[in-house]
């Protein structure tokens, strides 16, 4: 029998609520998405996860206007209630924002908050990039609040690129009672071998940091098709960085819904965490139920 599964990484959304999906489409990191400018209701996600062995998720934030912060969660909740998923849920938080301990603490009405994401990852690329700067986490406000996430026991969600590595590890390291969940991997754009090596060098460098873990979602974002010798690549390499224990899992749905299916991802990680039951337990489903407390 194969192990139950967490999806530490996947979205709903009604398309009225996110201000990316209106409007004429424009180029994004993951290419065309006319497929989902649609809502993405929790019935959707339950019929994409069905005869996949999924029996819980996380839902992470999907850029709704900065200042429905705590309307999002809000929304979440309230599906979670009337559905009974998502578990969890990651949300947006403005951390240079001088209203941030407002946020986080009405947030915290949600018993289902278990952390936050802000996007920081810039890149020379335009079309890469998503923070205003590179170094954003490195700001007096931006680590002054959070800080607070300690308050709430609550984790971060670090999203970067291998140029901004290295400050995420001297984030992590001033921060050790704080749990970082590396997002993507580490985002592997640059497949050439001086990219894959500076992306190599980078995640030893969060390996380093033992509250530093690390998500295997969104492989496919770069390359848009759902590639088991790439998958399997990423996933090894990883692996002996952070070991089995600091890893998790999450499909990226419905962003990889885009040019593959639910279970052929899952089939992709699957084969990539190859025949040791054992770590494909902690990979797929402990480290996930550990880390979000589910």
């Amino acid at each position: 029998m194969s192990e139950p599964i967490i999806d530490a990484h996947h979205h709903i959304w009604r398309q009225a609520d996110q201000p990316w999906l209106q409007g004429p489409t424009v180029p994004r990191i993951f290419g065309a998405y006319d497929a989902i400018k649609r809502d993405y209701p929790v019935e959707e996600f339950l019929g994409d996860i069905k005869n996949t062995g999924v029996v819980k998720s996380v839902y992470v934030q999907t850029n709704w206007a900065v200042e429905r912060a705590i309307e999002e969660v809000d929304w979440v909740h309230s599906e979670a209630e009337r559905t009974g998923w998502p578990h969890a849920i990651v949300s947006f938080v403005d951390l240079q924002s001088d209203n941030a301990a407002e946020v986080m603490k009405a947030q915290s009405r949600s018993p289902l908050m278990r952390g936050v994401r802000q996007q920081l990852h810039w890149h020379e690329n335009t079309l890469y990039r998503f923070a205003a700067k590179s170094d954003l986490m490195n700001t007096p406000a931006f680590r002054q609040n959070i800080a607070r996430l300690e308050e709430y026991g609550w984790l971060f969600e670090l999203q970067v690129f291998a140029s901004q590595m290295a400050d995420g590890a001297a984030l992590a390291a001033s921060f050790p009672n704080i749990t970082f969940v590396l997002e993507h991997a580490g985002m592997p754009e640059d497949l050439s071998k001086s990219g894959r090596d500076r992306w190599l060098e980078g995640m030893k460098l969060l390996a380093q940091q033992p509250n530093v873990n690390t998500k295997f979602s969104g492989l496919g974002t770069f390359i848009r098709k759902n590639d088991a010798q790439h998958i399997s690549e990423i996933v090894g390499q990883t692996l002996e960085l952070f070991g089995p224990d600091r890893c998790v899992w999450g499909s990226n749905f419905p962003i990889e819904k885009l040019w593959t299916s639910y279970a052929d991802i899952v089939s992709a990680i699957r084969n990539a965490l190859k025949a040791d039951e054992g770590m494909r337990r902690r990979v797929l489903h402990d480290n996930a139920a550990r880390l979000y407390r589910l």
